[in-house]
This record gives structure tokens, sequence and C-alpha cells, in this order.
């Protein structure tokens, strides 16, 4: 993601522009937004919290996808599994383990209030999970022929376009650097899904400044995916034939793709995993792409097996003895420049290996080995942090993972080891203290020597290493108004990291209060402060450590006002500290208005913000309303103002369109964005329309 700079003055006219129009909306249209579904404020906090770490674009529509299936398509909850319900994101681990323990106890459910009587399942839980389940047996293969297959089986086509309208260096004819390909981004997405037995998913993607059938992709877009799925085969569970998703235990040892972390809903550190899946996403990165099944070899004993080939970006540092530098190997997917086209695809990374597991609804086990074999060969750079990174061209990776609940206690956890080299390992428990309390308390340690390129565990690394930590949270919910969370999370370093030339250590703390005395009123205060260690920035001889601080506090109130409009504000304040510096600070002013009438074909959206950061260390981030699987992230830094309005229109039945348009206007700024993405003047706004046909 690129830092923007910026060129001030100081004259006050756009903030009391923008000021004014904010206090219009404030005083005549009300001081808060609509409360929205309850998974969409989820996939909000999960998108805010970890927006700092993804690339532009990241594609998150698989949250969302299995949601818009079951909403027309529920789970049978007297035919489900553990491996179904984890695919619904209001249900913690433990939820899960008590429902099952209530189904062996009490037999099948007779009606879906039954619900209310399971350990852990409150009200708002309840709320949110009924939309997405039901009692209604489904078909099954036993039913099944080619004309279901037509008529039955449910299909989503995507087609998206989206261009920024200002004209951004990089696509200028200057000598040097610039991109090869058009400014526009272009999306494809088509899935076909028969109930829970037989889908198809198909992906193209070509991203701003890529070639579009010319140049190196003459025949294509610069990105294809492709996936056929097959389930409840007998013996064979799941069977995917192109691209796909491996997610085991608590993501040590195994796990690609998306997954959660710490954040409002402290139970989501504990992973959900569901093993093997088709890979729907964008992305273009994370995934496996070749052949995997499991298959019940007894009972409960599931084996998945699998094969995958890919070619990896990477930047070659020595073609001539096949080594390369692991610091520039690529994830972004961007092939727009010179360099990005010469090192796409070329590293060849072939994956195989397995997972024997034991699966019951109280008590889940396994064992995961797998072979990584790279072309060319890894060397580690002449940094001190970078000592212990890996070397060669062959990784083995075996591992251990668990789950267990006795009585009102969860317990899960994974060991891992990469063969000769270190180990990473992470143990936790989650249990329901009472009806209002529930608590989390997870302990990891991570050797600096631990390698994996498939890993995604609980820390403050991406990638479960060089890291010791012990994390614990509450949930508390004394009555159906209210409802707070907190978390503490002490971590430390014991060796070197990038812009860190010691040991070192650090904490987080977040809590939260909710206030919901109807249905149609939401109001949040949450406050998090984080605290680590860097090089300070003083040209000394020898790099000490500073202590580096940051705060967020955050007011939000959410309110629907009618059956048409509802509205949401939001004040987020941001206090950034490094050593004996000034403290900097930011913040961010919004107010969003959704109108939605049940009745009609047309629905909007629209947000008028107005922010003010003194550096990018105290910049904002907030989640931004956006077409149907198009997440946005909005990254709020410098001074000025946001606007950005969706509409969707149902033009026919089944065909749903959308347009969005969003600006930027930073305030007396000569110049917006860095490097190629530079645009001259002081404002910068995308266009995107979307097509949607389901049939």
């Amino acid at each position: 993601m690129n830092e923007d700079r910026f060129i001030m003055t100081n004259s006050p006219s756009l903030f009391w522009q923008s000021l004014s129009l904010f206090f219009f909306f404030f005083i005549f249209l009300a001081p808060v937004i609509a409360q929205q579904q309850q998974q969409q404020e989820i996939i909000k906090d999960i998108v805010e919290r970890i927006a700092p770490d993804l690339p532009e674009d990241f594609d998150l529509s698989e949250l969302l996808e299995q949601l818009q299936y079951f909403s027309t398509h529920p789970i049978n909850l007297n035919q489900t599994s553990v491996v179904e319900l984890k695919l619904l994101v209001m249900l913690s681990p433990l939820q899960i383990s008590n429902f099952f323990s209530h189904i062996s106890i009490n037999g099948k459910l007779l009606d879906l209030l039954e619900l209310q009587s399971i350990a852990g399942f409150d009200i708002q839980t309840i709320q949110n999970l009924l939309p997405f389940v039901s009692l209604t047996i489904p078909s099954g293969y036993k039913n099944l022929n080619f004309k279901d297959l037509l008529n039955k089986g449910n299909s989503d086509l995507i087609l998206r376009y989206a261009q920024t309208i200002e004209a951004q260096k990089g696509f200028q004819d200057l000598p040097g650097s610039r991109y090869f390909g058009t400014p526009e981004k272009l999306l494809v997405k088509y899935r076909y899904q028969y109930e829970q037995l037989f889908s198809v998913s198909a992906v193209f993607k070509k991203d701003a400044g890529e070639e579009f059938f010319s140049g190196n992709n003459t025949y294509s877009f610069d990105f294809n995916s492709f996936s056929i799925g097959l389930y409840q085969l007998g013996k064979i569970s799941k069977l995917v034939l192109g691209d796909y998703s491996l997610q085991f235990g608590q993501g040590l040892t195994l796990w690609s793709g998306f997954s959660f972390g710490k954040g409002p809903d402290v139970a989501g550190v504990a992973k959900k995993d569901i093993g093997l899946k088709t890979y729907t996403s964008s992305n273009e990165s994370s995934f496996f792409r070749g052949v995997a099944g499991s298959v019940t070899l007894y009972k409960n004993l599931n084996l998945t097996s699998f094969v995958s080939y890919r070619k990896l970006d990477a930047s070659q540092t020595d073609l001539t003895n096949g080594q390369f530098g692991q610091v520039n190997t690529s994830i972004s997917g961007l092939h727009r420049t010179k360099s990005e086209l010469k090192n796409q695809q070329s590293l060849d990374q072939l994956v195989y290996g397995g997972a024997l597991q034991y699966l019951s609804n109280n008590l889940s086990a396994g064992i995961i080995g797998y072979q990584t074999h790279y072309g060319s060969e890894f060397i580690t750079g002449n940094q001190a942090y970078n000592a212990h990174g890996f070397t060669g061209k062959d990784l083995t990776n075996i591992g251990l993972h668990y789950n267990y609940t006795f009585k009102n206690i969860y317990f899960f956890g994974e060991g891992a080891k990469s063969l000769n080299s270190g180990m990473a390992l992470i143990n936790g428990a989650m249990t329901s203290i009472s009806p209002k309390i529930s608590a989390v308390l997870v302990n990891r340690n991570y050797d600096a020597n631990y390698h994996n390129f498939f890993s995604q565990g609980l820390g403050e690394n991406s990638d479960a290493t060089n890291e010791k930590g012990w994390y614990t949270g509450l949930n508390y919910a004394p009555n159906n108004y209210w409802a707070g969370a907190i978390y503490a999370d002490l971590f430390r370093f014991p060796w070197l990291k990038y812009r860190v030339n010691a040991a070192s250590s650090g904490y987080e703390v977040m809590t939260q209060v909710l206030y919901r005395p109807t249905k149609t009123f939401t109001a949040t205060a949450r406050f998090k402060t984080k605290q680590n260690q860097q090089n300070t920035d003083l040209d000394v001889p020898v790099k000490y450590l500073d202590e580096v601080s940051k705060q967020n506090y955050r007011m939000e109130v959410n309110w629907r006002l009618n059956r048409k409009f509802s509205l949401q504000n939001r004040l987020e304040l941001c206090r950034f500290k490094k050593g004996n510096t000034t403290a900097e600070s930011g913040y961010l002013i919004y107010q969003d208005i959704a109108y939605s009438p049940l009745s009609s074909r047309l629905s909007a959206n629209m947000r008028l913000a107005y922010f003010n950061t003194e550096s990018y260390n105290s910049r904002v981030y907030a989640y931004e309303d956006d077409v149907l699987y198009g997440f946005s992230f909005g990254m709020y830094n410098g001074k000025g103002a946001r606007t950005f309005l969706n509409v969707k229109y149902k033009a026919l039945r089944g065909l749903d369109i959308w347009t969005r348009y969003a600006l930027f206007i930073y305030q007396d700024a000569k110049t917006v964005g860095s490097g190629l993405d530079e645009i001259q003047g002081n404002r910068k706004s995308e266009l995107k329309l979307q097509m949607r046909y389901k049939f």
C-alpha cells in the first residue's frame, strides 16, 4: 500500500466547507447510521483491524459468499457437521461444541427455539444465526440427476469495472519505469453451486496498469483461477480439482487463505479450521493449484491428501547459480512494470503431503506432514535479523493439533516443526464461566528459526516465528442491552526484527462497550492501546530501541430511523508517540446515510467525512461500504474530506447493478500519492460499476 505525500498550506476553507456539510446532515438527518446486520458489523471489524497489513484491493469476498449462500440454502441443524458450522462466522468453537453436546443428550431439534436452552447461545447469537439455519432436509445425491444440476443449481456471475479518474504518473509516456497496461481494473467472477454437493468457480482479474489481451497477456486476463468441488461422494467427503485452500489446526503448520485474529470478539483467537475447500477469491497468493481430496477411512478417521504446483513471482538475484533472495518474493500479484513482468512466475513451487485427522463432535485431533520444493535456492541477506531465515530449496513441515471440550471448557492447541530447524507451539482454553461471561486464555511460543511458508498463527508476526506471548480475553453480556469485551496481549521477540536491532517486547490492550436498548439503535465505545519497540530515528552510531505507543479512541452510533433510512456516526482519535519525540495525533469524523426501502428497486448509501492527521503514523482506517463482494478499507491520512456514493438497482429478477463513486480531496495538497501512482493536484477519485446476475 503506497504512502501518500502531501504539501499543505494553512488555508482553512476546505475544513469549514466540509464541517458545514457535516453538521447539515448531523442536525437535519440525525446523528447516527443504520444498524446493519451483525454479519456486516463483524466483517467491518475484521477489515479495519487487518487493513494496515493488507495490500490495496485485497479480496475478502470469501467472508460473505458462504453467508450469501446459506441465506437462501439454510443449514439443516439436525444433519449438520462441525466443519459446516465452522463456516458461520458468528459461532465460536465452544458454541459449536455445546450445540453437538446438546444434540447428543436431547436428540434432534424439534424447533429452532430450542437453541435458547443451549449453553453459550445468547439472544444476539441466536438472532444472528436464524437467517442461515433450518430443520429442512436437503435432497442429497440419491435424488440428483442432470436436470437438477441444470435447473436447481445456483449460478452467480459478477462483472466489475473500476478506474481511478485522475491521470497517474505511471500511465504517462515517460522514460524509465512506467505501467505497460491500461488504467482500468476488471473482474469476472462465476460460481455455480448445487446444495453442498457440487461447485464450480472461475475468477478472471486485471489490475490497473496490467496488460489486457496484449503484451504478456495476449490470450487472457493477468490472473485466472478455476476450481471444481465434489462433496459427499461416499467415502470421499471432498474432492477439489484446480485451485484450493487448506486450513488445519491453529494455523501453525498449514493454513492458506484468510484467518481471524485479535478483535472485539475475543473468541476469534481460536481458529475454526475447515480443512480442504475450493478457492474462490481474487487474491493472487496464498492458495494451492492442483488436486486434493478428503477420504473417510473409518468412522471418524479422515485423510486429506494434496499435491500442488504453481509458478510464483520472485526477484531472482543470480540466475547462473540458481539462487534468489527470499526478501524479494512478491505476493502482490501486480505485473505492470518492466521489473514486475520480469519477476512474474519465475519461481517453481511444488507442495505435496497429507493430514490424518480424528473428527468427532467434542474431540478432534490430527497430524500433518508435507514437503515444499522450490526451483531455485533461498539465501538470506546480510542483515542480522535474517540470521535464522530459511535457506535451501526443500522444506519439510510436520505438526500435531487438537481441540477437546470437557464440560464447559474448550481446549485447543497445536505443535509444529520445520525439520532441521525450530518449533512453534500454541495452547489455549475457552470457557463459559456463566451464561453472561465467557473467557479465553492462550499461550504461544514460536522459535526464531521456525520456517513455514503457509502459517498464520496468532500473534504480531504473520509468519508464526520469533515470538512468545500470552493472550487473555473476556466477553461480558449482563443483559440484552449491554455487552462488553476486553483483551490483553503480552508479547516479546527473542531475536532481532526488521528495524529492531535487539530483542524487544510489547503489549496490546483493547476494551469495547456496546449499548443496544432497541433493535434499531446501537452505541459503541472502544479504546485500544499498543506499545512495542523500534530502532531510534536519531542519527547515532549504535541504534538503541525507543518505546513506540499508539492509542485509538472510537465513539460510534448506529440508528435505523425508519424502514427506509438508517444512519451512522463515528468519531475516531489516534495518538502516536515514539521515544522522546512530540506525540502525533489524528482524527476522523464521518456521517453515513443509507436508503434501503424494502419494496423499492433502488437502494443507496453515502459517506461524508473529514480527517486531519499530523503524519502517516497517526493515520486512521475505516471500513467503507462498497459494491457486493468489493471490500474497501479507506486509509485516512493527511488533511481533507472524503465522500462516496453507492447506488444499487434491481433491474430484473436476478439482475442487480451497482455504481460507486468515491472521492478524496486533500486540503491544499499539490500532489496525491507517490512514485508511479502520483497524481498532480489535490483530488483522487474512483468510479466503479458492477453487474451481478443470479440464475
